[in-house]
Protein backbone atom coordinates (compact mmCIF):
# COMPACT_ATOMS: atom_id res chain seq x y z
CA UNK A 1 0.00 0.00 0.00
CA UNK A 2 1.44 3.40 -1.01
CA UNK A 3 2.33 5.50 2.32
CA UNK A 4 -0.46 8.25 0.67
CA UNK A 5 -3.24 6.25 0.88
CA UNK A 6 -2.50 5.02 4.78
CA UNK A 7 -5.54 6.91 6.80
CA UNK A 8 -6.23 6.43 10.36
CA UNK A 9 -8.90 4.10 9.16
CA UNK A 10 -6.16 1.76 7.99
CA UNK A 11 -4.45 1.66 11.59
CA UNK A 12 -5.99 -0.16 14.60
CA UNK A 13 -6.46 1.58 17.53
CA UNK A 14 -4.41 -0.70 19.66
CA UNK A 15 -1.43 -0.66 17.41
CA UNK A 16 -0.41 2.98 18.71
CA UNK A 17 0.91 2.77 22.07
CA UNK A 18 2.59 4.93 24.25
CA UNK A 19 6.29 2.92 23.80
CA UNK A 20 5.80 3.52 19.52
CA UNK A 21 5.26 7.21 20.36
CA UNK A 22 8.21 9.64 20.31
CA UNK A 23 9.19 12.60 22.81
CA UNK A 24 8.95 14.71 19.49
CA UNK A 25 5.07 13.54 18.69
CA UNK A 26 4.21 13.93 22.31
CA UNK A 27 5.51 17.30 22.88
CA UNK A 28 3.98 20.51 25.22
CA UNK A 29 2.25 17.87 27.64
CA UNK A 30 4.11 18.31 30.85
CA UNK A 31 2.33 21.14 32.92
CA UNK A 32 5.83 21.25 35.20
CA UNK A 33 8.19 23.20 34.48
CA UNK A 34 11.91 22.48 35.07
CA UNK A 35 11.29 18.89 35.50
CA UNK A 36 14.76 17.64 34.66
CA UNK A 37 16.10 20.25 36.99
CA UNK A 38 18.26 21.98 34.39
CA UNK A 39 17.72 25.41 35.39
CA UNK A 40 19.10 26.73 38.72
CA UNK A 41 19.34 30.55 38.44
CA UNK A 42 19.62 31.38 42.55
CA UNK A 43 22.21 28.73 43.12
CA UNK A 44 22.57 26.15 46.20
CA UNK A 45 20.28 27.39 49.25
CA UNK A 46 19.14 25.91 53.23
CA UNK A 47 15.83 25.03 54.18
CA UNK A 48 14.07 28.03 56.59
CA UNK A 49 11.62 27.01 59.64
CA UNK A 50 8.43 28.66 58.62
CA UNK A 51 9.13 29.28 55.43
CA UNK A 52 9.50 28.84 51.36
CA UNK A 53 12.68 28.54 50.20
CA UNK A 54 13.21 28.23 46.07
CA UNK A 55 16.43 26.81 44.63
CA UNK A 56 15.98 25.04 41.61
CA UNK A 57 14.01 27.09 39.20
CA UNK A 58 10.10 26.53 40.17
CA UNK A 59 10.55 24.16 42.90
CA UNK A 60 10.67 24.88 46.66
CA UNK A 61 10.77 23.47 49.92
CA UNK A 62 8.45 24.05 52.67
CA UNK A 63 8.66 22.98 56.18
CA UNK A 64 7.99 24.33 60.05
CA UNK A 65 10.66 22.39 62.08
CA UNK A 66 12.45 24.44 64.49
CA UNK A 67 15.21 21.22 64.09
CA UNK A 68 15.44 20.18 60.41
CA UNK A 69 17.81 21.48 58.03
CA UNK A 70 18.57 20.31 54.71
CA UNK A 71 20.81 22.23 51.92
CA UNK A 72 18.56 22.72 48.92
CA UNK A 73 21.14 21.91 45.41
CA UNK A 74 21.07 21.16 42.31
CA UNK A 75 23.22 17.83 41.53
CA UNK A 76 24.54 15.75 38.69
CA UNK A 77 23.98 12.60 40.24
CA UNK A 78 21.37 10.92 37.88
CA UNK A 79 19.63 7.99 36.70
CA UNK A 80 22.14 6.00 33.92
CA UNK A 81 20.55 5.78 30.64
CA UNK A 82 17.85 7.91 30.78
CA UNK A 83 19.32 11.10 29.46
CA UNK A 84 19.25 13.15 32.31
CA UNK A 85 22.23 16.12 33.21
CA UNK A 86 20.90 17.09 36.55
CA UNK A 87 18.31 16.32 39.46
CA UNK A 88 17.33 18.06 42.72
CA UNK A 89 18.77 17.36 46.13
CA UNK A 90 18.00 17.56 49.70
CA UNK A 91 20.61 16.95 51.29
CA UNK A 92 19.42 16.73 55.09
CA UNK A 93 22.66 18.47 57.31
CA UNK A 94 20.40 18.79 60.55
CA UNK A 95 18.30 16.03 61.60
CA UNK A 96 14.97 15.89 63.18
CA UNK A 97 14.30 12.39 64.78
CA UNK A 98 11.27 13.47 66.76
CA UNK A 99 8.32 15.16 64.23
CA UNK A 100 6.25 17.69 66.60
CA UNK A 101 2.39 16.64 65.86
CA UNK A 102 2.03 19.93 63.46
CA UNK A 103 5.30 19.67 61.58
CA UNK A 104 4.94 18.81 58.00
CA UNK A 105 7.37 19.80 54.73
CA UNK A 106 7.29 19.00 51.67
CA UNK A 107 9.30 19.71 47.93
CA UNK A 108 6.37 21.25 45.43
CA UNK A 109 6.33 23.01 42.38
CA UNK A 110 2.88 25.63 42.14
CA UNK A 111 0.80 26.71 39.29
CA UNK A 112 -1.13 29.08 38.04
CA UNK A 113 -5.13 28.93 37.60
CA UNK A 114 -4.92 29.99 33.77
CA UNK A 115 -1.97 27.30 32.85
CA UNK A 116 -4.73 24.52 33.93
CA UNK A 117 -8.06 25.29 32.53
CA UNK A 118 -7.35 22.55 30.31
CA UNK A 119 -7.82 19.98 33.08
CA UNK A 120 -12.05 20.99 32.53
CA UNK A 121 -12.28 20.61 36.79
CA UNK A 122 -15.96 21.57 37.79
CA UNK A 123 -17.35 19.67 34.55
CA UNK A 124 -18.17 15.46 34.80
CA UNK A 125 -15.64 15.91 32.03
CA UNK A 126 -12.51 16.66 34.00
CA UNK A 127 -9.50 14.98 33.50
CA UNK A 128 -7.33 12.73 35.04
CA UNK A 129 -3.58 13.95 35.53
CA UNK A 130 -0.51 11.58 36.10
CA UNK A 131 2.53 12.26 37.72
CA UNK A 132 5.75 10.56 36.84
CA UNK A 133 9.38 11.19 38.15
CA UNK A 134 12.71 9.22 39.16
CA UNK A 135 13.52 9.32 43.11
CA UNK A 136 16.48 7.97 44.93
CA UNK A 137 15.40 8.29 48.14
CA UNK A 138 17.11 7.25 51.45
CA UNK A 139 14.19 5.49 52.74
CA UNK A 140 12.22 2.36 51.64
CA UNK A 141 8.35 2.30 52.25
CA UNK A 142 5.73 4.88 51.42
CA UNK A 143 6.00 8.01 50.15
CA UNK A 144 3.06 10.99 49.19
CA UNK A 145 2.27 12.96 46.51
CA UNK A 146 -0.74 15.72 46.87
CA UNK A 147 -2.49 18.26 44.91
CA UNK A 148 -3.14 20.73 46.63
CA UNK A 149 -5.80 23.11 45.25
CA UNK A 150 -5.48 26.31 46.89
CA UNK A 151 -9.42 28.03 46.85
CA UNK A 152 -12.01 29.53 48.82
CA UNK A 153 -12.45 25.53 50.07
CA UNK A 154 -8.85 23.61 49.84
CA UNK A 155 -8.99 20.57 48.57
CA UNK A 156 -6.55 17.87 48.71
CA UNK A 157 -6.08 14.36 46.73
CA UNK A 158 -2.83 12.48 47.24
CA UNK A 159 -1.72 9.12 46.16
CA UNK A 160 1.44 7.03 47.62
CA UNK A 161 4.36 5.26 46.03
CA UNK A 162 6.70 2.89 47.83
CA UNK A 163 10.28 2.83 47.52
CA UNK A 164 11.86 -0.75 48.01
CA UNK A 165 15.37 0.02 47.46
CA UNK A 166 16.83 2.69 49.58
CA UNK A 167 19.83 5.39 47.83
CA UNK A 168 18.92 3.72 44.44
CA UNK A 169 16.97 5.51 41.43
CA UNK A 170 13.58 3.94 40.36
CA UNK A 171 11.28 5.24 38.47
CA UNK A 172 7.30 5.77 39.89
CA UNK A 173 4.13 7.20 38.48
CA UNK A 174 0.88 8.14 40.24
CA UNK A 175 -2.37 9.33 39.06
CA UNK A 176 -5.11 11.48 40.59
CA UNK A 177 -8.25 12.11 38.96
CA UNK A 178 -10.14 14.65 38.07
CA UNK A 179 -12.29 17.08 40.19
CA UNK A 180 -15.83 17.18 38.81
CA UNK A 181 -16.90 18.94 41.40
CA UNK A 182 -14.55 22.37 41.78
CA UNK A 183 -13.57 24.47 39.28
CA UNK A 184 -9.92 26.33 38.89
CA UNK A 185 -9.41 29.96 38.80
CA UNK A 186 -8.21 30.88 35.50
CA UNK A 187 -6.15 33.58 37.05
CA UNK A 188 -2.08 34.09 37.16
CA UNK A 189 -2.29 33.11 41.01
CA UNK A 190 -1.56 29.89 42.95
CA UNK A 191 -4.39 27.75 42.14
CA UNK A 192 -2.46 23.98 42.82
CA UNK A 193 0.64 23.15 44.06
CA UNK A 194 2.04 19.09 43.38
CA UNK A 195 3.73 17.98 46.07
CA UNK A 196 6.10 15.73 47.85
CA UNK A 197 6.01 14.32 51.45
CA UNK A 198 9.40 15.15 53.22
CA UNK A 199 7.76 14.23 56.63
CA UNK A 200 4.84 14.60 58.42
CA UNK A 201 3.63 15.21 62.15
CA UNK A 202 0.53 13.24 63.36
CA UNK A 203 -1.90 16.44 62.73
CA UNK A 204 -1.17 15.77 58.80
CA UNK A 205 -0.69 11.92 59.28
CA UNK A 206 -2.74 10.15 61.59
CA UNK A 207 -5.70 9.92 59.47
CA UNK A 208 -6.59 7.70 56.20
CA UNK A 209 -5.06 9.06 53.23
CA UNK A 210 -6.94 10.61 50.98
CA UNK A 211 -7.29 9.00 47.38
CA UNK A 212 -10.14 11.02 46.01
CA UNK A 213 -11.06 14.74 46.23
CA UNK A 214 -11.78 16.01 49.47
CA UNK A 215 -12.15 18.99 51.54
CA UNK A 216 -9.04 19.73 53.39
CA UNK A 217 -8.65 17.05 56.46
CA UNK A 218 -4.82 17.67 57.42
CA UNK A 219 -4.94 14.44 58.94
CA UNK A 220 -5.51 12.34 55.64
CA UNK A 221 -2.60 13.89 53.56
CA UNK A 222 -0.30 12.29 54.60
CA UNK A 223 -0.86 9.27 55.87
CA UNK A 224 2.05 6.54 56.34
CA UNK A 225 4.60 8.96 54.58
CA UNK A 226 8.45 7.72 56.04
CA UNK A 227 10.47 10.54 57.60
CA UNK A 228 13.14 11.70 55.27
CA UNK A 229 14.90 13.68 57.61
CA UNK A 230 15.46 11.25 60.57
CA UNK A 231 19.32 11.46 59.44
CA UNK A 232 22.27 13.79 58.14
CA UNK A 233 23.19 10.95 55.91
CA UNK A 234 20.12 11.60 54.36
CA UNK A 235 19.95 12.34 50.85
CA UNK A 236 16.85 12.78 48.65
CA UNK A 237 16.82 13.09 44.58
CA UNK A 238 14.30 13.69 42.14
CA UNK A 239 14.38 14.42 38.66
CA UNK A 240 12.68 13.71 34.87
CA UNK A 241 9.37 15.23 36.79
CA UNK A 242 6.47 14.93 34.42
CA UNK A 243 2.85 16.14 35.60
CA UNK A 244 0.40 14.96 32.41
CA UNK A 245 -3.15 14.68 31.46
CA UNK A 246 -4.15 11.16 31.37
CA UNK A 247 -3.73 7.67 33.20
CA UNK A 248 -0.83 6.70 32.41
CA UNK A 249 3.29 8.36 32.06
CA UNK A 250 4.23 8.80 28.89
CA UNK A 251 8.30 9.43 28.01
CA UNK A 252 9.83 12.71 30.00
CA UNK A 253 9.19 15.99 27.38
CA UNK A 254 13.03 16.65 26.80
CA UNK A 255 13.43 20.18 25.81
CA UNK A 256 16.28 22.69 25.27
CA UNK A 257 17.56 24.76 27.76
CA UNK A 258 16.65 27.91 25.83
CA UNK A 259 13.28 27.09 26.29
CA UNK A 260 13.07 25.66 30.03
CA UNK A 261 15.09 28.83 31.18
CA UNK A 262 12.60 31.31 28.77
CA UNK A 263 9.93 29.31 31.23
CA UNK A 264 11.24 30.21 34.14
CA UNK A 265 11.75 33.58 33.82
CA UNK A 266 7.96 34.46 33.86
CA UNK A 267 8.42 34.22 37.56
CA UNK A 268 12.30 34.86 38.43
CA UNK A 269 15.25 36.01 36.70
CA UNK A 270 18.67 38.02 36.79
CA UNK A 271 19.68 41.15 34.72
CA UNK A 272 22.72 43.46 34.72
CA UNK A 273 22.93 46.87 34.93
CA UNK A 274 25.57 49.33 33.95
CA UNK A 275 26.43 52.77 34.10
CA UNK A 276 30.12 54.54 32.61
CA UNK A 277 30.83 58.12 32.51
CA UNK A 278 31.93 61.49 34.34
CA UNK A 279 30.46 61.21 37.92
CA UNK A 280 29.36 64.50 38.93
CA UNK A 281 29.21 65.70 42.26
CA UNK A 282 28.03 63.62 45.16
CA UNK A 283 23.91 63.73 45.22
CA UNK A 284 23.73 63.84 41.18
CA UNK A 285 21.74 60.30 40.26
CA UNK A 286 22.71 58.36 37.07
CA UNK A 287 20.78 55.54 36.23
CA UNK A 288 20.30 52.95 33.78
CA UNK A 289 17.19 50.62 32.83
CA UNK A 290 16.00 46.84 32.63
CA UNK A 291 13.58 45.16 30.70
CA UNK A 292 12.47 41.92 31.73
CA UNK A 293 12.01 39.37 28.85
CA UNK A 294 9.83 37.99 28.95
CA UNK A 295 7.42 39.75 31.48
CA UNK A 296 7.50 38.99 35.13
CA UNK A 297 4.21 37.11 36.27
CA UNK A 298 3.34 40.22 38.44
CA UNK A 299 5.12 42.94 39.68
CA UNK A 300 8.33 41.59 41.23
CA UNK A 301 9.85 41.69 44.44
CA UNK A 302 13.92 43.00 43.28
CA UNK A 303 17.20 42.71 45.12
CA UNK A 304 20.72 43.86 44.01
CA UNK A 305 23.07 40.36 43.98
CA UNK A 306 25.94 41.56 43.15
CA UNK A 307 27.63 45.15 42.75
CA UNK A 308 31.35 45.94 41.40
CA UNK A 309 32.07 49.91 41.45
CA UNK A 310 34.40 51.86 37.95
CA UNK A 311 37.18 53.21 38.32
CA UNK A 312 37.69 55.85 40.66
CA UNK A 313 35.25 53.55 43.12
CA UNK A 314 32.76 56.57 43.38
CA UNK A 315 29.58 54.68 43.16
CA UNK A 316 29.03 52.45 46.09
CA UNK A 317 25.93 50.60 46.02
CA UNK A 318 22.47 50.67 43.30
CA UNK A 319 19.09 51.04 44.40
CA UNK A 320 15.68 50.89 42.42
CA UNK A 321 12.49 52.14 41.50
CA UNK A 322 9.07 50.43 41.69
CA UNK A 323 9.21 47.55 39.38
CA UNK A 324 6.25 46.81 36.41
CA UNK A 325 6.19 43.23 35.19
CA UNK A 326 8.07 45.01 32.07
CA UNK A 327 11.41 46.51 33.52
CA UNK A 328 12.54 48.83 36.07
CA UNK A 329 15.27 51.64 36.50
CA UNK A 330 18.39 51.34 38.89
CA UNK A 331 19.91 54.12 39.73
CA UNK A 332 22.90 55.43 42.01
CA UNK A 333 25.13 58.69 43.01
CA UNK A 334 28.80 58.98 43.32
CA UNK A 335 29.97 59.86 47.13
CA UNK A 336 32.40 62.34 45.25
CA UNK A 337 32.65 64.22 41.56
CA UNK A 338 35.46 63.12 39.37
CA UNK A 339 36.89 61.84 35.94
CA UNK A 340 35.44 58.32 34.68
CA UNK A 341 33.77 56.24 36.80
CA UNK A 342 31.08 53.55 36.87
CA UNK A 343 29.00 50.31 37.92
CA UNK A 344 27.69 47.29 37.15
CA UNK A 345 25.09 45.83 39.10
CA UNK A 346 23.29 42.32 38.85
CA UNK A 347 19.44 42.47 40.34
CA UNK A 348 16.93 40.05 40.76
CA UNK A 349 13.07 39.88 40.46
CA UNK A 350 11.03 37.70 41.65
CA UNK A 351 7.57 36.96 41.13
CA UNK A 352 7.01 33.40 42.18
CA UNK A 353 3.90 31.57 43.76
Amino acid sequence: MALSTIGTNQIASEAVTVPKVTDQVLSSRNILINGAATVHQRGNQATTNGGSVYFVDRFNVFHNSAAAVANLQQSTETPSGQGFGNSMLIDVTTADTSIAAGEIAVLRQILEGQNLQQLKYGTSSAESLTLSFWVKSPKTGVHICELYHNASTVKTQSQSYTVSSANTWEKHSVTFSGDTAATLDNDNQYTIAVQWGLFSGTDHSSGTLQTTWANLTNANRFAGQVNLFDSTSNNFYLTGIQLEIGTSATPFEHEDVGTTLAKCQRYYQINYASWYGVAAASGYFVSSNITYKPDLRVNPAVAQQSFSSGSGGRFTATAATSSTINGTTIYSSPGSAGGNSGYLATWSADAEL
